[in-house]
């Protein structure tokens, strides 16, 4: 009898950021955001100079859980939804649980994109989503063999979801998003007229 197996499996976290820790004022985050932005003319001026369309704070600030309390909260509920990613993962941290290592707003607006990456001494990454609007860009992750696949024919448009090149998301508001970090990933063209606005993050180990 034959028999066909998954193997080396990549994983992808999506629940409602409300599932796990104390409940969150998504208009306080975000307004928290909004202020952030309007006063970080450091982050402002990198974005301007590196033709980052919108806003992030990813190269200015690296201490929003003290800045403002909401972040702070944040902090705790994405800490609970890390380690139940880590619990499905199977991780074996040798008593040494991974930890917040950056945290970051970014805003973007209609005509903006964020191209294809991944996120570099991190174990896990992921993105908590505050505003997203109708027609608002969507999130791709990207099969990592792809570069293997040379030879390989496409796969058909109905193909399995697991067995597809890229997988697209479509987050809404109060969603979050958790992968490990070297999963390749980008947003896609928002085609809304209002901001996108996100709160991205990693976790190291050690």
């Amino acid at each position: 009898m034959s028999q066909i197996d998954s193997l080396f499996v990549t994983r992808l976290y999506q629940a409602k950021l409300a599932e796990h820790g104390a409940p969150l004022d998504q208009a306080d985050l975000e307004a928290s955001c909004l202020s952030i932005a309007e006063d970080d003319e450091a982050g402002q001026t990198w974005c301007e100079e590196n033709g980052y369309a919108g806003y992030t704070s990813y190269a200015s600030l690296d201490d929003l859980p003290w800045r403002l309390p909401i972040f702070k909260d944040l902090q705790g509920v994405l800490d609970q939804h890390v380690a139940a990613f880590v619990d499905d993962l199977q991780f074996d941290l040798n008593d040494r649980p991974l930890t917040l290592d950056s945290l970051w707003i970014n805003i973007l607006p209609e005509g903006g994109i964020h191209t294809s990456h991944v996120h570099p001494h991190s174990v896990i990454s992921g993105t908590t989503y505050v505003s997203v609007p109708k027609g608002a860009s969507t999130i791709k992750f990207e099969d990592p063999r792809l570069p293997m696949m040379m030879a390989a024919p496409t796969r058909r448009a109905d193909a399995r979801p697991d067995l597809r090149s890229f997988h697209y998301v479509t987050p809404e508001a109060g969603d979050i998003l958790l992968w490990e970090s070297w999963l390749r990933h980008e947003v896609t063209l928002n085609m809304a007229e209002e901001d996108r606005i996100s709160v991205s993050f990693n976790y190291a180990w050690g």
